[in-house]
C-alpha cells in the first residue's frame, strides 16, 4: 500500500464528478470516480454493485440530468454522491464502494 495523489483539487468544479485511473503496486489497475460538492470530496470505485461495469456512458459523464445523483448509465442505478449509497435501481440498498481520501496541500491522495 503506498500513498497515490488522484487529482489536484482545483481540477474539479464545485459540484462535479470525474473519473481516474491508478496503478496499484502488485500493476493492477483501479478505476475511481471521484466527486466534489463545495469544500467535500468522496471517491468511490467506478464499478456498479449490480453489475460490475462501470457507471459512465461517455468521459466524466456521472450525475443524471438533475444533477442531483450519480448514475450508473447501463440500467439506470441512482447514487447518492455524498455516501455512494443506491436509492433506486436493481441495486437499490447498495452502496458505490468508498475508497478513503485526504486533501493535501491541494491534492486528492488515498492510499490503496
Amino acid at each position: 500500500m503506498s500513498a497515490q495523489a488522484i487529482c489536484r483539487l482545483s481540477d474539479l468544479k464545485e459540484k462535479d464528478a470525474r473519473g481516474y485511473s491508478l496503478v496499484l503496486d502488485d500493476g493492477s489497475e483501479i478505476q475511481l470516480i471521484v466527486v466534489r460538492e463545495g469544500h467535500a470530496v468522496y471517491v468511490y470505485r467506478n464499478r456498479c454493485p449490480h453489475t460490475g461495469v462501470n457507471l459512465e456512458w461517455q468521459p466524466d459523464q456521472f450525475f443524471d440530468l438533475g444533477g442531483a445523483f450519480l448514475q450508473c448509465a447501463t440500467h439506470g442505478a441512482l447514487f447518492r454522491p455524498e455516501d455512494g449509497y443506491c436509492v433506486r435501481g436493481p441495486c437499490a440498498g447498495d452502496s458505490l464502494e468508498f475508497v478513503p481520501v485526504w486533501v493535501i496541500e491541494g491534492q486528492v491522495v488515498t492510499i490503496l
